[in-house]
């Protein structure tokens, strides 16, 4: 159809001539509304974006000198971050003459991300900056998909208990 032919067409109708796929050969239009056109292309984008992922990333703060429980205590923390499907970002925080043993931090952000190896991996490797050492650890895929699908199952919180004890 010409495009002559399809402008009066549309002012017949009372609607309007839009172009909806410019680069095709020949170009396609459509006589339609563009009001309610481009309120709908509006639409499909802000649905788009909306189902969007949206990345958390948490943050594991450590000193280079840290009791062996307290570091399974923070282990654990990154654990369960990468479990619910969010980035860690481990950071060691070096204080006085622990800035001159930055191998310390790389030492145990090497043990950290070896233990929680399982649960994620090393998105950004140990880097210092300035008094801080940095280390980015990301859950595996499908974390947070598994993570989702437990939570609406209605997992038990605890397992339960053996009745071996006398009433």
């Amino acid at each position: 159809m010409r495009i002559e032919d399809a402008l009066r067409v549309a002012a017949e109708a009372d609607l309007d001539l839009v172009e909806v796929a410019p680069n095709a050969r020949p170009p396609v239009c459509k006589i339609m509304d563009y009001g309610k056109f481009k309120y709908e292309t509006a639409q499909k984008a802000r649905e788009s974006r909306k189902n969007q992922q949206q990345t958390v990333v948490k943050e594991q703060k450590l000193r280079p000198k840290i009791d062996p429980h307290d570091y399974e205590t923070k282990k654990g923390h990154v654990v369960r971050f990468l479990e619910a499907g969010s980035k860690v970002k481990v950071t060691i925080m070096f204080r006085g003459r622990e800035q001159s043993r930055p191998e310390l931090g790389y030492r145990l952000l090497q043990r950290l991300g070896a233990d929680v190896a399982d649960f994620g991996f090393v998105e950004t490797a140990a880097k210092q900056d300035g008094r801080n050492m940095t280390m980015v650890l990301a859950p595996h895929r499908g974390a947070k998909t598994r993570a989702r699908a437990a939570e609406q199952a209605g997992a038990p919180a605890r397992p339960p208990a053996d009745d071996d004890t006398p009433s």
